[in-house]
């Protein structure tokens, strides 16, 4: 199981939540990334996947994407939370 980062996760503030579970790659990552180009910047998305090769690549996509990537932790046997940070526009 992935280790928390305790203090800082549990007071962020989640923006919007993206259920992808049941999607597959890459539909996972262009769904996150067309929800995160529609947030304003610095805002925190929260993305649930159950596909588990999602749990790596969403992440790995987005952060080459310029996005930064809070955590990602398994919520269940199932289902993996990713939380992202909109990147500021330049």
């Amino acid at each position: 199981m992935l280790e928390k980062n305790p203090g800082v996760l549990e007071t962020l503030k989640i923006n919007k939540e993206l259920n992808l579970k049941g999607k597959i790659c890459p539909y996972t990552f262009i769904e996150s990334m067309l929800t995160l180009e529609e947030m304003p910047a610095g805002e925190v998305l929260r993305v649930i996947v159950d596909y588990p090769p999602a749990a790596c690549n969403v992440p790995r996509s987005l952060k080459n994407e310029g996005y930064e990537i809070l955590d990602v932790s398994l919520l269940n046997e199932t289902d993996w939370a990713i939380l992202v940070r909109n990147k500021d526009m330049e």
